[in-house]
């Protein structure tokens, strides 16, 4: 069993959300989406540190209404910045030398079941990179100018979902290559190294716009 620092990205702007306000906060089961994160790794005997990376702007908030919460599951805050690839790139330095894997994963995803965690810790141990990811199910078109170009082949295709984890030294070296991507197993890609991927499930949704709050809540109680 491998030593698992976490990173939890919650800087993002919620944008599409729409609420003006960050969709981390939003209740789910009388608790806010972030600390359903938080629990789902908090507790486990493999993970060795958690490192929840929030908005200068979010900061106050979450020390005063939720610092004691905190400070009991042993989560670290980092201040995040601009875009995700520079929240991570803030939280690298803070993670643990004791590290053998480094888990990335949205802390707007709060529906996890404890083997799925299971099965991409395991599958990243052995291979150095694995990622959660759901094969695409619905038809898929390709467009121009509003216009259907043509009908892409899914038998090949995966969405990808977080967690993502990976060797530290390949992580580091993903992100000091300074590219572009949307999410951190793309850079990984980008810097030669495999990644593999792990069948997930459709519940493990990325809260993005309002009723996913609800499809959260119904998949929650499915796992309890």
């Amino acid at each position: 069993m491998a030593n698992v620092s976490v990173i939890l990205p919650a800087a993002g702007a919620s944008a599409r959300f729409g609420t003006g306000r960050n969709k981390i906060f939003e209740l789910l089961d009388d608790q806010p989406v972030f600390v359903h994160a938080v629990r789902l790794f908090s507790q486990r005997p493999d993970v060795i540190q958690v490192l929840l990376v929030v908005a200068e702007s979010d900061r106050d908030e979450i020390i005063a209404c939720h610092g004691a919460f905190l400070d009991g599951e042993g989560v670290t805050i980092v201040i995040g910045g601009t875009d995700r690839s520079e929240s991570i790139r803030n939280a690298l330095p803070h993670v643990t030398g004791n590290a053998e894997l480094i888990c990335i994963h949205d802390a707007a995803r709060p529906v996890l079941a404890p083997e799925w965690i299971d099965a991409v810790f395991a599958a990243a141990e052995e291979h150095g990179a694995a990622i959660l990811a759901s094969a695409v199910r619905e038809t898929l078109k390709r467009s121009a100018g509003g216009l259907i170009a043509e009908t892409v082949d899914r038998s090949d295709m995966w969405q990808a979902q977080t967690p993502q984890v990976f060797r530290p030294d390949w992580l580091i070296e993903a992100y000091a290559a300074g590219g572009s991507a949307t999410d951190d197993a793309a850079l990984v890609e980008q810097a030669g190294h495999p990644v593999h991927l792990v069948a997930g499930d459709a519940r493990n949704i990325k809260i993005t716009t309002p009723p996913d709050v609800a499809f959260a809540a119904a998949a929650l109680r499915t796992l309890q």
